[in-house]
């Protein structure tokens, strides 16, 4: 393992990041009084004065993939740790702890008395594993794509809690692996998977790419859709477009007739809009994105 050192931009106090950072955004998005971009880092360019912010910063710190996140005053993790998963709204939460598998994915769980869904996979640790069991557990792991390495600490999960995933049939094989699914989604959708629960298929990063949505207001978008905090707009990643950029087109003009209010991704900032705003915002991007070749 190479030398982990401090970074230069970090500003002197209490938490540091360090060169393990590979910009995942995961820290400024939890801590953005603390945490910044800095020359393809994050950087803690301001110590926390208050007390929610310095609490933010030791959840970040945990939630960090590549443990980047260093800090001189330890008092304040065991507190953090017991946060998580940290809830959104409702009965929505971020499940934090993401891996470098997943390039800091994040992931998400949805409490439903009908059983419990897990939206892609956080890294395993048993606390969180602890945590969610005292929710009732895991009854549904939904992949949003197949990426890279990181089922394997979906399959964890899976059989940590006896969970069935639910994945669509194109993404079940790549990178000369076979996924393991109880249940796979075929064909174009859309899938009413319970009366609370949708299935949408949108290709376009991947061929079998698929998002869900949840009581018609929260939509986990995997790497399909996601908030630009910079520009604060809702975006698209043209870059990470491995599959075809006009099927994702397509798909953003079915995911438009969708209402919704939330968009949770797996990369890229979270946000919530009213339902006209965020309708709104969706037609502004798909209208950019149809004039992009």
């Amino acid at each position: 393992m190479s030398e982990r050192i401090r970074l230069n931009a970090n500003v002197e106090g209490n938490f540091f990041v360090t060169s393990a950072c590979i910009d995942c955004d995961s820290c400024r998005q939890i801590a953005p009084n603390v945490f910044s971009a800095i020359d393809g880092y994050s950087a803690v360019t301001s110590q926390p004065v208050l007390q929610e912010d310095s609490h933010r910063s030791y959840q970040a710190l945990l939630a960090c993939p590549t443990a980047a996140i260093g800090c001189s005053e330890k008092s304040g993790i065991g507190q953090a740790m017991a946060d998580f998963p940290l809830a959104i709204a409702d009965n929505v939460y971020y499940c934090g702890f993401t891996s470098a598998k997943s390039y800091g994915g994040s992931s998400y769980f949805i409490e439903r008395p009908e059983g419990n869904w897990l939206i892609d996979s956080p890294r395993f640790v048993p606390a969180l594993a602890k945590k969610l069991a005292a929710l009732g557990g895991v009854d549904s792991l939904f992949l949003t794509h197949n990426d890279d390495d990181e089922y394997a600490d979906a399959e964890l999960y899976a059989k940590h809690f006896g969970a069935k995933r639910v994945v669509h049939i194109d993404e079940r094989t790549g990178d000369g692996q076979t996924l393991a699914a109880e249940h796979a989604i075929e064909g174009a959708g859309p899938v009413d998977i319970a009366p609370d629960l949708k299935i949408i298929v949108v290709p376009g990063h991947s061929k079998g790419h698929a998002v869900l949505l949840y009581k018609g207001k929260y939509l986990f978008s995997g790497d399909h859709l996601f908030w630009d905090r910079s520009q604060q707009r809702l975006g698209v990643n043209r870059e990470y477009c491995f599959y075809s950029w006009s099927e994702l087109v397509k798909s953003m003009e079915r995911l438009a007739r969708e209402p919704f209010e939330w968009v949770l991704p797996r990369h890229g900032d979270r946000v919530r809009l009213e339902p006209d705003a965020m309708k709104q915002e969706v037609e502004r991007l798909l209208n950019k994105m149809k004039e992009t070749p």
